[in-house]
């Protein structure tokens, strides 16, 4: 699954939770630094991915008339640019590499930082990292299906998209993170 740039100090937060619950590693100054320093790498990432998504936009939209002459599906030229073009920009396509390297970054930085102490492999760590990202993912979807439930089952009715409908999804998409000791 595609992580979105809202998700980022979520999963900060997790891997910086887990981290602390995992025995392996020991935080120097708190866990808030921690996942300050995990959300700026996710971030850095997925904004190498917006940067390589909207240069793939515009090649298409440049090359619209063309597309449309020779009937080429948008969707399907877009992957196929995105997967020339995600070198240059940095970018790793497969999620489980992606993630991978997104955990040997964070690894690095909090190392780099003298955040973490650790006497177990560096492996070891790293993998309590990945599996943070790869955990939250798989509850993501369940957390959001959750809370548009109960936005549903609310006696008043709120429209997606509108500023109350985003800052109650915000609010009860928080409360399930708590409760399933996310944040």
């Amino acid at each position: 699954m595609k992580i979105r740039l809202p998700h980022a100090p979520y999963i900060a937060r997790k891997i910086a939770i887990d981290l602390l619950k995992s025995g392996y590693v020991t935080f120097t100054e708190g866990v808030d630094i921690v996942a300050d320093r995990a959300e700026e790498i996710l971030q850095e990432d997925l904004k190498k991915e917006l940067a390589l998504e909207e240069r793939v936009n515009e090649i298409l939209e440049e090359n619209e008339d063309e597309m449309e002459f020779m009937r080429v599906d948008r969707r399907n030229m877009f992957w196929l640019v995105k997967k020339k073009m995600a070198k240059e920009y940095g970018v790793i396509l497969s999620y489980e590499d992606r993630f991978n390297d997104v955990a040997h970054q964070i690894l690095d930085r909090l190392y780099d930082d003298d955040l973490i102490n650790y006497g177990v492999s560096e492996n070891i760590v790293k993998n309590v990292i990945y599996t943070s990202i790869e955990n939250y993912i798989k509850s993501f979807e369940e957390i959001e299906d959750t809370v548009m439930e109960k936005i549903e089952k609310m006696q008043r009715k709120l429209i997606p998209g509108t500023e109350e409908y985003n800052v109650v999804f915000e609010r009860l998409y928080r409360e399930e993170l708590r409760r399933k000791g996310m944040l």
